[in-house]
């Protein structure tokens, strides 16, 4: 069914041949790649004016001006442009490809035919489609009296071989590990895809993310895009790819999580496995991870969908973020996107994203806020009766009433220190002013208690502050907490309608 979706395609696209723009070859496409590329933000955003917030915003003995230095600690280098997000980790990978460039086999062959029938349809775009592709990869000028075959041959081993501890599987491979995708196999949904449990002939548990909706474009766009982003991250709290399938189908596979997800954890019936120490833990890793991509990271990477379905657990509670199917790479030099689409999950969304397209830092860091409240109340982003975590919130943040935040299932068993820190960050990352909110150097440190503030405050090194552009969007100044929760309530209803 598949296979005749696609000769359907195909022919469709023949028919209207006429009317699009010159084709491209494999190898004129990837060497037009980042000419095509265009930032759909504004980088020369005049910053305003930032205000001082007020003191005494935690009861920890360093300053908040103390903090503002804490994410000055490692220089990072400058990129002259922006690039796809594969051309530069390509050159990380060019010695460790030449190492292996004897020792192909028919696995090798197999995939590269994979990869081949994957290319002629991705070839098929036309010249405006393919500007919006980030480069896949750094491929040296091919002569062009080389034939048309030798070329496209060159461009495929290069990205076969660009990262080889990934495994190009067969559609028929993940069909028997998935039980042909059955539906008892779903372990989760998103706008775009569906998530299914599985197991490989050699026992290794997989997850496979299966690109499901959508326009064969926006499937291949989707998958390039979420591939690219993968290729730069390396973290113990990132999720784990192990390859990918790109035959008929676009599929990622990545290390199956025995947990499962925080979310079917925290929110369902075995909730009682969460007591405080791993909820602690569950804090600080995925902290860990959100500060890897924002701050060091080859790239800096916003995530776009921190939520607690999107948290993977090992068997040792340590979490792993996961899905990047829409997250941003950012230039240095960039201040923050622009986007038109509206894409996340609703109960995550920074106020400054869902009112203006915004996205930076910032927008994970209150995605990770939201995170935080629903790990100490056990309630989940937005109800069954369609009411917000934070809206519930935000009132027993603001009179310190902490009992009355925790989830009933803990009573009292927890440490006070610990709560006190995760509600006090919990609290900051919600801010409706994005200059309120902590970066994720901040969020590790407050996260951790008074004693590694100190610590972190005395050893870091003082370099000029780059703001995100988020931050100069709202003046604090000219913001109280009446409106803060007015702004919260009418974004919920327009949100959830």
């Amino acid at each position: 069914m598949a296979n005749h979706k696609l000769d359907c395609c195909l022919c469709d696209q023949k028919k209207s041949q006429a009317n699009k723009p010159k084709k491209l070859t494999i190898a004129e496409a990837l060497d037009l790649q980042s000419d095509l590329l265009h930032p759909d933000t504004n980088a020369n955003t005049r910053p305003k004016r930032a205000t001082k917030r007020q003191a005494s915003l935690f009861s920890c003995s360093s300053s908040a001006h103390d903090l503002r230095h804490l994410e000055l600690e490692k220089e990072k280098e400058n990129i002259a442009s922006p690039r796809g997000v594969l051309e530069a980790c390509m050159k990380d990978f060019d010695s460790h490809d030449q190492s292996h460039e004897s020792k192909a086999t028919c696995s090798t062959t197999r995939a590269r035919s994979h990869w081949s029938k994957f290319f002629k349809i991705w070839r098929k775009k036309s010249f405006k489609r393919l500007g919006s592709l980030p480069p896949l990869i750094s491929v040296p000028k091919i002569p062009k009296w080389k034939s048309k075959s030798s070329r496209e041959n060159q461009v495929l081993s290069k990205l076969y071989n660009f990262r080889s501890s990934w495994v190009t599987f067969s559609l028929s491979e993940l069909r028997n590990a998935t039980n042909n995708f059955s539906d008892e196999n779903i372990i989760g949904r998103g706008g775009f895809a569906e998530v299914y449990k599985g197991c490989l002939q050699d026992g290794q548990l997989i997850a496979v993310k299966k690109l499901s909706k959508g326009t064969t474009d926006e499937k291949t766009a989707g998958f390039l895009c979420e591939l690219g982003v993968i290729a730069h991250v390396d973290h113990p709290n990132t999720a784990k790819l192990v390859g990918c399938c790109v035959e008929g189908e676009m599929q990622l596979v990545f290390e199956l999580s025995t947990l499962g997800s925080l979310g079917s954890l925290l929110h369902g019936s075995d909730k009682k496995k969460l007591d405080w120490s791993k909820r602690y833990k569950i804090a600080l890793g995925i902290a860990d991870g959100l500060l890897y991509l924002h701050e060091c990271c080859h790239r800096r990477i916003i995530h776009r969908d921190i939520k607690a379905e999107n948290i993977l657990l090992t068997e040792n509670f340590e979490p792993q973020i996961c899905d990047f199917g829409l997250a941003k790479w950012l230039p240095e030099q960039w201040t923050h996107h622009s986007v038109s689409k509206f894409e996340g999950t609703f109960g995550y969304f920074a106020p400054e994203y869902f009112m203006h397209g915004i996205v930076d830092e910032k927008t994970d860091v209150f995605s990770f806020g939201v995170l935080l409240l629903e790990i100490i109340t056990g309630r989940p982003a937005v109800d069954h009766m369609q009411q917000s975590v934070v809206i519930w919130a935000k009132p027993l943040l603001d009179a310190n009433h902490i009992k009355d935040l925790v989830d009933p299932s803990l009573g009292d068993d927890y440490k006070r220190e610990q709560m006190g820190c995760v509600v006090l960050t919990a609290s900051m990352c919600i801010e409706h002013s994005p200059i309120l909110r902590p970066r994720m150097s901040q969020v590790v440190t407050l996260l951790r208690g008074e004693d590694h503030v100190l610590k972190a405050t005395k050893s870091s090194r003082r370099r000029p502050l780059q703001r995100a552009y988020s931050e100069e969007l709202l003046d604090a100044q000219e913001y109280n907490s009446t409106k803060h929760l007015r702004d919260l309530k009418r974004f919920e209803q327009i949100a959830l309608g």
